[in-house]
């Protein structure tokens, strides 16, 4: 019973926690975007924030001012200019 008890220990400690963390940094980044972030989508689409809503974000594509609404889950990351 105890070696059950040390393996659920050790795979909570390795495998969920640490997840648990990058899915909160993640949320933290995402609701922390600001107009003027850069962005990269999970499509590999690198955009500007323009403005964030409630569950979206309008981003311009490029610099002739093409914009598109995207949704927030699938905000890649931020870029650090």
């Amino acid at each position: 019973m105890i070696p059950l008890i040390v393996l659920v220990a050790i795979f909570y400690f390795l495998i969920i926690r640490p997840r648990q963390k990058q899915e909160k940094a993640h949320r933290n980044m995402i609701e922390s975007l600001q107009k003027g972030d850069k962005i990269i989508t999970n499509g590999g689409i690198i955009c500007e924030v323009i403005k964030s809503e409630s569950d979206f974000i309008k981003v311009k594509l490029n610099e002739e001012n093409i914009t598109a609404k995207i949704s927030k889950d699938f905000v890649a990351k931020k870029i650090d200019a």
